[in-house]
């Protein structure tokens, strides 16, 4: 853990482009960006893959657009997800929540495209965003929360590196429902692990000829948490 006597706390977050081998994070600009991230998400179908979102359900695009207004009010830096190799827009995911003065952030109102899924996108998405808190922000605490019933999302945040710390219940309404929230972090003193397991899986050496990977992320996390503790 790191000297806390002289912290004198993190900036702000503000809206970057992340570019990595697979994908580019990029901030999200309404005028750019709002029809193209509407497309990547489904359109209509947008309301099934953010079932375990608070919101109402979206009745079209301008609708989408008015809650994207509204939460970056409340302080959400949403950013977009553009593929590298079709240029597409393929998802979104929002820095939320910062307190800058204890070092902690959370990243939300996560949402991957079809386009993302089974490809190496994702996994780098993340670890482009959660570099750039550690690294270049200087954050002790990185937060992924969702709705307890969100299984797929818990499984994908165990599979990152994040640390599952418990239930809060009654935590929210949700769509007229109770939300029971799991709470997920992790924290500096791990980054550099956890760095070490992504830049290795994301190497073009762990992949096949088919873009399979050959071995999987939470392996290599193990393998290196292992040597760093011998």
């Amino acid at each position: 853990m790191r000297d806390l006597s002289n912290f004198k706390g993190c900036p702000a977050p503000q809206p970057v482009t992340l570019k990595g081998r697979f994908v580019t994070v990029e901030p999200y600009v309404r005028e750019q960006h709002l029809q193209e991230l509407w497309d990547g998400l489904g359109g209509m179908a947008i309301n099934p893959l953010l079932r375990y979102f608070a919101q109402p359900d979206f009745t079209g695009v301008e609708d989408f657009s008015n809650w994207l207004q509204s939460v970056a009010k409340s302080g959400w830096l949403t950013h977009i997800f553009r593929d590298n190799a079709s240029g597409k827009i393929v998802g979104m995911a929002n820095y939320m929540r910062a307190d800058p003065a204890n070092g902690v952030i959370e990243v939300g109102g996560v949402a991957h495209g079809a386009d993302m899924k089974r490809s190496p996108l994702s996994t780098e998405v993340h670890y482009l965003m959660a570099k750039h808190v550690f690294e270049e922000l200087g954050y002790r605490r990185y937060e992924w929360k969702c709705d307890n019933l969100n299984e797929a999302s818990k499984t994908t945040a165990a599979r990152y590196g994040f640390t599952f710390e418990g239930v809060f219940r009654q935590h929210m309404i949700s769509k007229g429902r109770n939300r029971d929230t799991a709470w997920f972090s992790m924290i500096d003193s791990e980054w550099p692990a956890l760095n070490a397991a992504f830049e290795a899986w994301l190497s073009p050496n762990n992949f096949d000829a088919d873009g399979k990977q050959k071995r999987r992320l939470e392996d290599l996390r193990a393998e290196i948490s292992k040597e760093t503790a011998a």
